[in-house]
């Protein structure tokens, strides 16, 4: 069910503290519950961390995916190869990639028609959605069914330092 881009949408953030694990589940559950309603989707092949090696593949499939933007003229040759790699969310491979690589990554985000509505970075610290009552609904039973807490969204952002601490960001034209 793709969701319309001017029904009213909630705010919703990470919650420090969460097991390892339970942060890659909720990256990967916000992906899969959004999936209908992103049409855009960008992710940077870097991390803070050594890419683990469960996530190795998916990062070479989006490496490739920036080579091939490269010879199809869509990138330039002088752009970063590993910054802003486009990814088709209706392509299973790529969105498999998407899911692997956003909990780890320093950034990825999705967008609705000029709405950033999915925001991942900071190698999984930092991770903000806009999502739909009824989106939140199945988000939330999603992640009871795998046993995490239902504590792991507020609706009150971290606080931030610097100049990047703005959420959520907005497109402008």
């Amino acid at each position: 069910m793709t969701s319309e881009p001017d029904e009213p949408r909630r705010d919703l953030f990470l919650r420090d503290g969460l097991e390892e694990e339970d942060v890659v589940r909720v990256h990967r559950e916000a992906l899969r519950v959004l999936r209908d309603s992103i049409e855009t989707a960008h992710v940077d092949a870097y991390s803070d961390i050594a890419w683990p090696l469960e996530v190795v593949p998916a990062y070479e499939q989006v490496i490739s995916l920036a080579a091939n933007e490269v010879a199809e003229g869509v990138r330039s040759a002088k752009s970063d190869p590993g910054m802003g790699i486009d990814v088709d969310v209706r392509d299973d491979v790529q969105f498999d990639a998407l899911l692997a690589l956003a909990p780890y990554t320093i950034h990825a985000e999705g967008w609705q028609q000029g709405r950033e509505i999915f925001s991942a970075s900071d190698t999984g610290t930092a991770l903000w959605i806009s999502v739909t009552s009824e989106q939140e609904v199945r988000l939330m039973s999603r992640l009871e069914a795998l046993g995490v807490p239902r504590t792991a969204f507020t609706t009150q952002p971290r606080r931030r330092r610097g100049l990047f601490a703005r959420w959520p960001r907005r497109r402008t034209a």
